[in-house]
């Protein structure tokens, strides 16, 4: 599809559709330069005030994850006429300022279409360093992967959608989505990471894989380290896997390599895909004590869940 979009030679382009990363950076002078992203998608939640949260906290991961600071905001909304009360629409957005607020981004603007099922979202733009922006692009052989935020969210929202999903659950999977990656951010950027992704509808495996190919090289995870949100892994026995799901499993085909002991269950939970999900980020391992305390500082979780192996073709590979 983007073959048809024309090609851009401008060398203040820092990361741009070439690139294949979270956000486009721009320089603006040898000092500053832009970080952009947009980012819209249906309800993942019934109340409307968290799912704008949600959706607030999900476009800011993209500026968060190139080590930049998001600034301003324009909101995007399609809601059905008629079909709900205003008020509906109201409360996502007041979710929605509440998160920025939380961030530090102004809300200048947005946009309302009228279509037959609701979507929000938030085009943002904020600043970065033009030297010290993390791309998905730097990670090298013995670098440790860290991941902030647990796994699991496309299955439970999918249980929401079809009544299955327990209330204690729902309530946990909001307060993780709607989570900002703002600390995890500034102790990667202090720490000075090698490279960073954030973990969202391509799944863990996808966003990895997409890590270790612009990367050179290729990755291990070890499954019994990665954290996953209670009743989720019962969801998927039951078959709440949202259709994205399957699609990153079938896409990503070979480049993952599974041990025999790991089940299907396991594998389906990897590929999972998510809704603002946390950093995966490539630390060099002489900082991943550091950086390990400086998230724990900041309250944040840093779960150690694999590492860079080798230079190759992006595969990873999963061991228990």
């Amino acid at each position: 599809m983007l073959r048809y979009l024309p090609e851009f030679s401008d060398p203040n382009i820092l990361l741009g559709l070439q690139n294949a990363d979270d956000a486009g950076v721009y320089r603006l002078t040898g000092e500053m330069a832009l970080v952009f992203t947009v980012d819209v998608f249906t309800p993942v939640v019934d109340d409307p005030r968290s799912y704008g949260a949600i959706a607030a906290a999900n476009a800011f991961s993209d500026i968060y994850a190139k080590g930049g600071r998001p600034l301003l905001a324009l909101n995007i909304l399609a809601f059905p006429q008629g079909k709900f009360p205003l008020d509906v629409a109201g409360e996502i957005l007041r979710g929605g300022a509440e998160k920025a607020k939380e961030a530090g981004v102004v809300v200048i603007g947005g946009h309302t279409l009228d279509d037959p099922e609701p979507k929000y979202g938030m085009a943002v733009v904020g600043t970065v360093h033009p030297t010290r922006v993390v791309t998905k692009a730097g990670a090298k052989p013995g670098d440790v992967l860290f991941l902030t935020k647990p796994l699991g969210m496309g299955v439970i929202t999918t249980g929401i959608k079809h009544g299955r999903t327990s209330p204690e659950t729902v309530e946990a999977a909001t307060r993780v989505m709607a989570t900002l990656n703002r600390q995890a951010s500034e102790a990667m950027v202090g720490i000075g990471a090698s490279a960073c992704t954030d973990v969202t509808g391509y799944g863990l495996l996808g966003h990895l894989v997409e890590m270790t190919t612009a990367s050179r090289v290729c990755a291990v995870l070890f499954h019994s380290r990665i954290p996953i949100l209670a009743e989720a892994r019962k969801l998927a026995r039951e078959g709440m896997v949202p259709g994205g799901t399957y699609r990153n499993r079938e896409f990503l085909g070979e480049r993952v390599r599974w041990h025999p002991e790991i089940g299907e269950e396991e594998k389906i939970l990897l590929y999972d895909a998510q809704t603002s999900g946390g950093l995966l980020i490539a630390v060099p391992r002489a900082r991943a004590e550091p950086f390990a305390a400086a998230l724990q500082q900041r309250g944040v979780n840093g779960w150690r869940i694999g590492e860079i192996i080798r230079v190759g073709d992006g595969t990873v590979e999963v061991l228990p």
